[in-house]
């Protein structure tokens, strides 16, 4: 109790700029409102209190209507002349201090400091260069299950702020450990529809470590939000999947897979590009299959391709099996591998 009133002294002694802003502007109208009816109301009865006040603010705001204006000597002299320059002085403190918290704002945002509350987000753990997150945010934006209004919040505490070409799409950031909560609150992780957890630096054999302590840290406070992780070593996918992780992608097996095709098949990089980016095209698409009753995968093949796909696989648990022959059973729990122009919400087998 003591340290409130303790408080409220305090802020009685030294009130905050806009504390001060608001009890000179209610000074200053009732002023102007009782003034302008002391002078005026004796040669015209009409006047009400909602007509002084509201030749206060049209006076104050400078717009001048002319529609109400005092003809007595005592309401030009005496209250108009003051209202008119105090009234001028008040406006210009008050879109200075507007223009000061908008710049202050700004700079704090542009420094990390900002805390954003937004929903259906998704938050980039690490910043591993400008190029790597400018192709992120163009797949996410272009992916239609996305959409290009996405918000998205990168979190890292190794740089000073975004660079301007990110900035300007509208990429915000948030200055601090991905691993400690109070980064993750202030980047709204609880609400994010999707965290991806980047190797800040792939010459950097302790990014796992690092990463394996921000999934940790996600996935304690909230298992909800799909989280997908990149790790350097193979050895630790397993460690992250224990964390809690969704999906891990480990981006030294994939390039070794990818220099290796290449060289065997000539072209193929380009085709798996154009499957797997978002940018036109037709990509490859992983959607769960609802089955009614027994099936085969030759049905699964005939009902994606009335709804425009090719089905290529069939998932289960965590393998995949591509090209299964027609008479493969398929289960509950099942999820068909296509390729198609849009991702498909399920397939239903009856």
């Amino acid at each position: 109790m003591m340290t409130l009133l303790a408080a409220l002294r305090a802020s009685l002694a030294r009130p905050a700029p806009s504390l001060r802003v608001a009890i000179l502007l209610l000074a200053l109208l009732a002023y102007g409102t009782t003034g302008f009816l002391y002078f005026e109301l004796p040669a015209r009865p009409e006047l009400g209190w909602g007509d002084a006040l509201w030749w206060c603010v049209v006076t104050l705001t400078t717009v001048g209507y002319g529609d109400l204006f005092p003809s007595s000597p005592g309401g030009r002299f005496v209250v108009a002349v003051p209202f008119m320059f105090t009234g001028i002085g008040l406006l210009g403190y008050m879109l200075s201090l507007v223009a000061t918290r908008m710049a202050e704002a700004k700079g704090k945002e542009a420094r990390g400091m900002a805390t954003f509350s937004l929903s259906g987000h998704v938050v980039l753990l690490n910043f591993p260069g400008e190029s790597r997150v400018s192709s992120v945010v163009d797949e996410l934006r272009h992916a239609a299950s996305f959409g290009a209004d996405v918000e998205i919040v990168v979190v890292d505490d190794g740089i000073l702020e975004l660079p301007a070409e990110l900035t300007a799409r509208g990429v915000r950031f948030v200055r601090g450990n991905p691993s400690r909560d109070e980064a993750l609150t202030r980047a709204s992780i609880d609400a994010a529809r999707l965290a991806l957890v980047h190797a800040r630096d792939p010459a950097d054999a302790g990014s796992d470590h690092r990463n394996l302590a921000i999934t940790v840290a996600i996935e304690a406070r909230q298992r909800k939000v799909h989280s997908v992780v990149e790790c350097l070593d193979p050895g630790t996918e397993a460690l992250l999947r224990k964390a809690g992780c969704d999906s891990v992608v480990c981006t030294t097996h994939l390039d070794a897979c990818f220099m290796s095709s290449e060289a065997v098949s000539p072209g193929l990089k380009t085709v798996v590009d154009d499957l797997v980016t978002s940018h036109g095209g037709q990509q490859l698409y992983v959607t769960p299959l609802e089955v009614a009753s027994t099936s085969t995968f030759a049905e699964v093949s005939r009902v994606a391709s009335a709804r425009g796909h090719l089905a290529v696989g069939l998932m289960r648990g965590g393998g995949s099996q591509m090209n299964p022959p027609a008479t493969t059973e398929v289960r509950g729990g099942d999820r068909v591998v296509t390729i198609g122009h849009a991702r498909l919400e399920r397939l239903e087998l009856r």
